[in-house]
């Protein structure tokens, strides 16, 4: 059951209005902290001016992919992955996609050191559990100079800076990443109780990007950094639960505001529901988990994770469990593991079944079909 080709206008209404909590007009969070933390340590260091970008997430196609340098044929361009409005518009999967037109601003200007803060909503099909939604936050730092010489100097100094006020203290590492938009890129990583886990990615602004832009690469340079807010968010405070951030419940609200260290909330008793479902072999995780929240819409708040437990190919299925479940070529049998925990009551077991049961019609595309 692949992803619907475009959104549908109720997918799209609640996308669009969906609370971004980047945005002091919409309220105050712990996330505009910490990204106030990060920006102004950047501009204590560089001494430069700061310009903030923030735009409706609706972006064109162009703006996302081809003039960030995407190959025509990335993956990342399925409609699997990314969430399409129309054949040109989309919802924008980073909020790189507004860093292009940002740029032009500067073509006729001289004596610039500016660091472009781009905060807000991204949308993307990920797996449903406690560190991934479908619409995180994001932010942007481009730093854009009218000098050519910025380098990979510049950068690690900047990844210092942004792992100090993320993470003060901790120790980090840098590897090699590529992404289409910069040169040098590097993945960043920190140590958190004995585990590297990765903070943010990042490099020098692409030679073509700039070009694309009215800049000429021989007389400006940058540097372009992506960081996940919700994931340094939760590193900062030990949050162990990403639907905490949006959480009504006011033991935990309450401590969405600061970054103080997370305080233990005693959990509700989780609900466990195991399915088996017949699915397309192209399915994944992610696009399981996309299914999923678009079915259950507001509903989707009380899964705590989705766990694929075991899955196996038509062609490897004993043919007593073939003829039970009538798969065909091109489909497996999945075992899939939902964990029901509403941050705020308790659920029924007649609740815990009737999600259980949407959950199986959303994914679930064979003709033999198991409800309770």
């Amino acid at each position: 059951m692949a992803s619907a080709e475009y959104l549908s206008p109720v997918q799209l209404q609640r996308a669009l209005t969906l609370r971004d909590l980047t945005d002091p007009a919409q309220g105050d969070h712990a996330i505009q902290t910490l990204l106030s933390t990060v920006v102004d340590a950047l501009q204590g260091t560089w001494l430069n001016t700061v310009r903030y970008v923030r735009n409706p997430p609706a972006v064109a196609v162009r703006e996302n992919y081809d003039r960030l340098g995407y190959d025509p044929e990335d993956v990342t361009r399925a409609r699997r992955y990314t969430r399409y409005i129309s054949p040109t518009v989309m919802l924008r999967s980073h909020t790189s996609a507004e860093l292009p037109k940002a740029l032009e601003q500067y073509a006729d200007r001289t004596g610039i050191d500016e660091l472009i803060v781009v905060p807000g909503l991204v949308y993307r099909r990920d797996v449903v559990d406690r560190s991934h939604v479908g619409e995180p936050h994001q932010v942007d730092l481009w730093r854009i100079r009218d000098t050519p010489d910025v380098s990979d100097e510049d950068m690690l100094d900047m990844i210092a800076c942004i792992v100090q006020s993320v993470l003060p203290g901790a120790e980090w590492q840098v590897t090699d990443a590529v992404h289409p938009y910069t040169v040098g890129g590097r993945q960043i990583d920190v140590l958190l109780d004995g585990e590297w886990l990765e903070l943010a990615e990042c490099g020098r602004i692409h030679p073509e990007v700039l070009r694309s832009s009215g800049l000429d690469p021989q007389r400006w340079s940058g540097l372009a950094l992506g960081l996940g807010l919700e994931r340094a968010l939760m590193l900062r405070k030990s949050i162990p639960d990403i639907r905490y951030l949006r959480a009504r419940d006011p033991r935990i609200a309450v401590q969405m505001l600061t970054l103080e260290p997370w305080q233990h909330v005693s959990p509700l008793p989780p609900a466990r529901r195991d399915i088996s479902v017949v699915v397309d072999d192209e399915e994944d995780e992610e696009t399981l988990g996309d299914l999923i929240r678009v079915a259950l819409a507001e509903d989707a708040e009380v899964i705590e994770a989705v766990d694929l437990l075991d899955s196996t190919p038509h062609e490897a299925l004993p043919d007593g469990a073939r003829r039970r479940l009538e798969t065909r070529p091109g489909q497996s049998n999945m075992l899939l593991r939902i964990i029901l925990r509403p941050i705020d009551r308790t659920l029924t077991s007649q609740e815990a079944n009737t999600i259980r049961n949407a959950i199986y019609r959303a994914v679930h595309q064979g003709p033999v079909m198991e409800l309770i």
